[in-house]
């Protein structure tokens, strides 16, 4: 290796950039309060970006910071996976040992995918979780670890090149974007704008970035001629002639690298000669060089970004001192400079390296490739572990040698796989595939899929003694694409494999390109998958029991669990299950158990269906079967809300949303979130809900959480009275479900809101369209906790708006196809009970029939479910109905809508509350508390819906006591006394304790205790 060279190319003066170091100093200083910083700074080749990162970097170093700085590697067209991260992270962890193996404790083997160093051991060939989300994992992991880090010391991350950036790399800088929210960290990162062209993959992720608030863009411009004059007197320490300014200016235009280049030149006394090409700017101190030098050089330039000295000596073939001289030549002329690692070289700027490796012949080029194959083969320790199958990969390439390259482009789509890089693996696989024909035969009978493959489907063979074939090679392809979010590439492939499986009977493979297709489909939202399944489920029918078999009957009862549920479904699970057993697959197993189990539930084995679920969840969860553990955590908590169990879904939701993000299941924990949302709306907990609702629309990548999150929102905002909010998320949540994908599930709820938003904007004939529409196809069995909701709006605005001249004509229709819709219904649990209870009262509201003890028994039903908005709308309906009966009701009608006035108060449900005032003032009556001590029941607890238990816990929050206090007094765990607490606010709609003792005191439930006074909150 060589010492200290002389250098003079670069200026010691830092020119200019006054304003784009401010800002990064500003970023500094909110990382360094705890706020992270994200910045893009742009500019063409040779502007000083690089230069005012090194400024900045330095400066943050003086600050304390910790600096860490990763650039992309270019090697051809081909990027290393997660390159930079690699490198940067590999920095921290030299800097902040300690710091670094405390925030990667426990995760050692999943983050090894970006630091292979952290795992002990190479991980064997197959091991690990594949999945769509085995990415976002890895993602939400980083994240993790830098703002573990960021939480004790201030980290610059320093991202180079990002040009050059593969797939993966440039998913993991926008999710960091999005998602990093705390510690102190500067992440910042560069790019070539003028190589930014329409087709480039950096182009539409700039703009998307530019969409983030978070995100500060830089763009460098070129140095005015002041700034070029004193960049030219630092270079030469001393000022120089104004007419030679003038002359460098013009032809530099002001590009900082072009500026050193032809001051050099100038210096030097070559610049008369050159042409106006500053290509040839470039060339002329290579071609200056010594002919060895020139030849190292050369070398360089095709090895990649930056060249490992040993890997430099093995393919120059010269001696070791030639070898040394030739690049001391090189450094001395400020063309060659020593990697930062300190083990290599590279090009002092990359547009040099650009302008040798155009200069190379093309027998030239694919000769050094070769040479650099060659070289790694017969040695692998001459580059780093990490990136030894992928250089190798693309040297053999370049070298134009298919019976070589074949095998070492499988071997490196293998590393990007165990990566996560599965971009990386979809364009290695599709060369792999380009190399197949003209690769010599026997070299591909000796490839085996158990070598290269993972998702390779199990058709039989065994694929330690099969040759591979083109088939396979699709199989991964298309899964990897579905993995990277690369849909239309992945159906392409996955098109010409059916084309190609049309010409050979092979139907279990083609069973299951069809199943891949169906979840492409569904995906793409282009269709709802079912036309797909049932090309699979025709391929399959009548052959013996096999994994894909089982695959098969398990998307089919799923798919129709959700669109379709009835006896198909059913039997789908129950034959997936059995068919799953005999052939030991264990994960497809449980996801046919799991939606064997809610199927159960739909159709009115409630405890066995649940059991069921609960048994997954645990099984799964235990096993490290996480695809399965995190649906699980969706659909049994769902289940149980469709069963009116909500408060038993919320801490199973909790878990959920702990689990799904530790192994970083981006769209399940959407899922989870948006559950959660729905089950803390139906317990009263608003404000808790449009947070969840928020939290799933932020996590999730896929469009479906997107519209769970516009649904809820719409529903809060219908409730509030908030029309304009209701329409505009309803139409949100329409456009993000699409229109091909027509579940009941999502387009029900759906229907609802729009009938409410219609009617409230007086539109009743467009409510009754939307209800029409519903109804043409009827409920599919399983529907009801979609249903009764939808069929109550619909009869309650047509009981709003009797009397109405405009309601008159069609009114009699639109109640009896309310009524023959009721009867498809199913009512197996309370909750829908009392739903069917009161559809049918709303429906004679319609027709001027309210009868108290109807609504009565509809308030006693509501009293045992913890429904509190419900509740409340139908008090106000009986104490309506109580008015109209007569005068010896009134008092029992004013409590009831001081009950429902309280709830509308604490949710802020401003039309029910509008409602319950309107009612009060056509009355006459006054909700305020009264006076004296109003007459109450015998048990007044009672009334409130209050179990026992939460009536003993009532009259010692009411003396002041803590939930550790109640929990000893009762013999109960905190906990539960919290939950208990909960309960009774919900059920009494105040937002505290002390509003709870208020109300017990006015209502005397506990007449010989001295109450606590009511605290604020």
């Amino acid at each position: 290796m060589l010492g200290p060279v002389e250098t003079r190319s670069v200026s010691p003066v830092f020119v200019g950039r006054s304003n784009e170091l401010d800002t990064l100093h500003d970023a500094l200083t909110s990382a360094n309060a705890g706020e992270p910083r994200t910045l893009l700074i742009g500019g063409e080749a040779g502007v000083g970006k690089t230069r005012l990162t090194e400024e900045f970097a330095a400066a943050a170093t003086r600050r304390g910071a910790v600096v860490a700085v990763g650039g992309c590697v270019e090697m051809g067209a081909d990027g290393l996976p997660f390159a930079p991260f690699s490198t940067a992270l590999r920095a921290l962890r030299r800097e902040l040992p300690d710091a670094f193996e405390a925030a990667t404790r426990g995760q050692q083997e999943e983050l090894a995918r970006l630091l292979p160093e952290l795992g002990e051991h190479p991980a064997p060939r197959g091991t690990g979780r594949h999945d769509e989300e085995g990415m976002a994992r890895l993602f939400e992991l980083t994240a993790r670890l830098l703002e573990h880090i960021g939480a004790g010391h201030t980290v610059v991350l320093v991202l180079e090149d990002l040009h050059w950036a593969d797939a993966s790399t440039r998913h993991l800088l926008t999710y960091l974007f999005r998602i990093l929210r705390t510690g102190r960290l500067v992440v910042l990162a560069t790019y070539r704008s003028d190589d930014i062209h329409r087709r480039h993959p950096l182009r539409p992720l700039l703009a998307e970035l530019d969409r983030l608030r978070t995100v500060c863009r830089l763009e460098l411009d070129r140095f005015t001629r002041p700034e070029v004059c004193r960049q030219i007197a630092g270079i030469l320490a001393t000022e120089p002639d104004p007419a030679q300014v003038d002359r460098i200016f013009e032809r530099s235009d002001g590009n900082a690298f072009f500026v050193e280049e032809l001051a050099v030149c100038a210096h030097e006394g070559c610049a008369d000669d050159l042409s106006d090409s500053l290509r040839d700017v470039l060339l002329v101190r290579v071609e200056a060089l010594p002919e060895a030098a020139q030849r190292v050089v050369r070398i360089a330039a095709e090895g990649g970004s930056t060249v490992e000295y040993r890997l430099l000596a093995a393919v120059a073939r010269l001696g070791e001192d030639d070898l040394i001289e030739a690049l001391r030549a090189a450094v001395n002329a400020n063309i060659l400079t020593a990697a930062p690692t300190g083990d290599g070289y590279r090009f002092r700027h990359a547009l040099v390296r650009e302008a040798v490796g155009d200069d190379l012949l093309p027998g030239e080029r694919s000769r050094l490739n070769r040479r650099y194959a060659e070289a790694l083969e017969d040695d692998p320790s001459l580059v780093a572990a990490d990136q030894r199958v992928m250089r190798l990969a693309s040297y053999w390439y370049h070298a134009h040698d298919p019976a070589k390259a074949l095998p070492a482009v499988l071997e490196a789509s293998v590393t990007a796989r165990a990566r996560h890089a599965y971009s990386e693996q979809l364009g290695l696989l599709e060369r792999a595939m380009e190399l197949w024909d003209v690769t010599p035969e026997d070299v591909r009978e000796r490839l085996r899929p158990a070598d290269y493959t993972e998702v390779r489907p199990p058709c039989g063979s065994d694929p330690a003694i099969t040759p591979l074939r083109y088939l396979d090679l699709m199989a991964e392809a298309a899964v990897a694409g579905r993995f990277c979010g690369e849909r239309d590439r992945a159906m392409k492939i996955i098109k010409r494999a059916l084309r190609l499986l049309d010409e050979e009977h092979d139907p279990l493979r083609a069973a299951w390109f069809w199943v891949q297709r169906s979840r492409l489909v569904q995906a793409k939202a282009q269709g709802n998958g079912r036309r797909e399944l049932a090309r699979a489920q025709d391929l399959v029918r009548g052959l013996p029991p096999s994994e894909v078999h089982a695959e098969v009957l398990a998307n089919v009862a799923n798919w129709s669990m959700v669109h379709e549920p009835g006896p198909e479904a059913f039997s789908a699970a129950e034959r997936a299950v059995e068919y799953a057993r005999m052939v030991g697959a264990c994960e497809i197993e449980m996801t046919a158990r799991l939606t064997l189990g809610g199927l159960m539930v739909q159709a009115g084995d409630v405890d066995a269906g649940l059991a069921e679920m609960h048994e997954v969840n645990r099984r799964t969860v235990q096993d490290g079967i996480t695809a399965v553990a995190g649906r699980s955590y969706v659909n049994l908590p769902s289940e149980l809300e469709s069963v009116g169990r909500s408060r038993e879904a919320v801490p199973l939701l909790e878990k959920g949303v702990a689990y799904t993000r530790r192994y970083g299941l981006l769209d399940h924990e959407a899922w989870v979130w948006g559950n959660l949302a729905e089950s803390l709306f139906t317990l009263g907990r608003w404000e808790e809900a449009a947070e969840a609702a928020s939290r799933s629309r932020r996590v999730g990548r896929s469009a479906k959480p997107r519209a769970f999150h516009a649904r809820i929102r719409a529903e809060l905002a219908l409730a509030r009275g908030d029309l304009a909010e209701a329409a505009a998320q309803l139409t949100d949540g329409r456009s993000c479900f699409g229109t091909h994908d027509c579940a009941p599930q999502h387009t029900l709820p759906l229907v609802r809101i729009a009938i409410g938003v219609a009617a409230g904007e007086g539109r009743l004939l467009d409510a009754r369209a939307e209800l029409d529409r519903a109804l043409a196809d009827g409920f599919p069995p399983g529907t009801q906790r979609y249903g009764w909701p939808l069929l109550l709006t619909a009869a309650t605005v047509e009981a709003r708006t009797a009397g109405l001249p405009a309601a008159g004509p069609g009114r009699p229709d639109a109640l009896a196809r309310i009524r023959a819709a009721a009867k498809s219904l199913t009512v197996n649990v309370p909750v829908w009970e009392a739903y069917e209870r009161w559809v049918r009262a709303e429906l004679l509201r319609a027709e001027g029939h309210v009868r108290p003890e109807d609504w009565a028994g509809i308030v006693a039903a509501f009293e045992t479910l913890e429904r509190p908005y419900d509740l409340a709308r139908v008090r106000l309906r009986l104490a309506e109905a109580l008015l109209l009966a007569g005068e010896d009701r009134r008092e029992g009608a004013t409590e009831l809508l001081r009950l429902a006035q309280a709830v509308a108060g604490h949710l802020r449900a401003r039309p029910l509350a509008d409602s319950v005032a309107l009612l009060a003032q056509r009355a006459r009556l006054s909700l305020a508390p009264p006076a004296q001590p109003c007459a109450v029941p015998e048990d007044p607890a009672e009334s409130l819906g209050l179990t026992s238990r939460e009536r003993d816990v009532l009259r010692l929050v009411s003396l002041g006591r803590t939930n550790r206090q109640i929990a000893e007094e009762l013999f109960i765990s905190p906990k539960t006394a919290s939950v208990h607490v909960s309960n009774i606010l919900a059920k009494l709609g105040v937002s505290g304790r002390g509003e709870a003792a208020a109300v017990a005191h006015r209502l005397e439930l506990f007449p010989g205790d001295t109450l606590a006074a009511p605290a604020a909150g």
